[in-house]
């Protein structure tokens, strides 16, 4: 039996009323925490606001006085035409070619001028199609005062492309023409694969142009035979291309043949022509992206091989043939025999002379017989410059 003196003392707080102050409890706290991390917030950037524009008011007092408020107005405006531009690349900026002094190697150079588009509607207005001019050359360009002429009232028509030696650092003069326009090049060797290896580095140069279309390979010995509207309508109008190509069954021919190539190169396929041609656009491509033929050559066409005269001729005729003409626009001399063509003086630059390179053979242009067929003359020495420059206007028709 309890006692009954006992006093009765009730709890003040339930477990349910406990649990609600505790919440309660955590709730006040994390407030409590909130509150003073945004005091601390506030202040801190505060006092770094204030530091940075105390440091900007030093700055200016001591210097110069702030910038009126039309710079600020104009520097945003040049920032918003500067995102603007370069958030967006239009078509006409991706057409441009990069500079001739780039810092590409042959096999990027390649792989990037090997690009061609699919489509054949080009949208919008077409840019004027261009001859690009690539000279193969040593040093200088000996008959450059001439090819000036050649080229002047014709701007917008052609491109210059010029392959030295890479140890030549004397510059053109600042009237030049051909100032500026010389591009990354390599050591070439009389006979040697890297002649072949120059070549595609120009013919690459050039098609980083789209306007480019024809592309003619030129050295420091050629000279034009006609004015430059007449070769402009000769190449744009042709529907061929002018690579010199045919089965010579002679040890200079033939005999040059090397088994190591077979069966990628079969002797029945082996042709011999001049280096000096001139192409179009799609063939221009198709040499460039050539990685079989010319590994051959490189590997198995050394010594008395001299690759410039076959690696080109093999390939177009074997895989190019039936938009090819078999024929050079270059007109050279090898009668006299040995392994270069004869060179010419200024004695032998008479108008009889011109007039025979101009006119004494016939050949096929578009399928009709005329007697048109070479554009070009090689081999003259520098002498020659003085009469070829007085007979221009008389036998080539070259204003000067």
């Amino acid at each position: 039996m309890k006692n009954q003196n006992q006093v009765f003392t009730p709890k003040v707080f339930g477990p349910s009323i406990q649990g609600l102050v505790t919440v309660l409890y955590y709730i006040l706290f994390f407030a409590i925490g909130l509150t003073f991390g945004i005091i601390i917030t506030f202040h801190s950037k505060n006092f770094s606001f204030n530091l940075q524009l105390t440091q900007f008011s030093l700055s200016t007092s001591s210097f110069s006085p702030a910038p009126p408020l039309s710079f600020w107005s104009s520097l945003a405006s040049h920032s918003s035409v500067n995102t603007t531009l370069e958030s967006r690349i239009g078509l006409q900026e991706y057409l441009k070619p990069p500079k001739l002094m780039h810092d590409m190697n042959d096999d990027e150079l390649l792989w990037r001028a090997s690009m061609a588009p699919y489509r054949k509607e080009f949208p919008g207005a077409k840019p004027t199609p261009k001859i690009a001019f690539m000279f193969l050359i040593k040093n200088n360009v000996s008959f450059a005062p001439l090819w000036e002429k050649f080229f002047k009232g014709s701007e917008g028509l052609y491109s210059i492309y010029v392959h030295s030696d890479p140890s030549y650092n004397q510059s053109e003069s600042e009237s030049s023409l051909f100032r500026g326009r010389r591009i990354p090049s390599k050591v070439v060797e009389w006979g040697n694969a890297n002649m072949i290896e120059a070549e595609r580095r120009l013919l690459a140069n050039a098609l980083l142009d789209f306007s480019n279309k024809r592309f003619v390979l030129l050295s420091e010995s050629c000279i034009p035979l006609y004015n430059f509207s007449t070769l402009y309508s000769y190449l744009m109008n042709s529907s061929q291309n002018f690579v010199e190509a045919y089965d010579l069954n002679h040890p200079v021919g033939r005999g040059r043949y090397s088994q190591d190539m077979y069966p990628v190169i079969k002797l029945a396929d082996w042709r011999k022509g001049s280096q000096w041609f001139q192409i179009d656009r799609l063939l221009a491509i198709q040499v460039i992206s050539d990685t079989t033929y010319i590994t051959m050559f490189q590997k198995h066409c050394k010594g008395l091989c001299y690759s410039d005269e076959h690696y080109l001729p093999t390939l177009v005729s074997t895989k190019y043939w039936r938009r090819n003409s078999n024929r050079t626009l270059t007109w050279v001399n090898w009668s006299r025999g040995g392994p270069h063509p004869s060179r010419y003086s200024d004695t032998d630059a008479t108008e009889e002379f011109l007039q025979k390179m101009r006119t004494e053979k016939q050949c096929k242009y578009n399928g009709n017989i005329t007697n048109i067929c070479y554009m070009f003359a090689r081999k003259f020495s520098p002498s020659a410059l003085d009469r070829l420059l007085t007979l221009a206007p008389t036998v080539m028709h070259i204003k000067t």
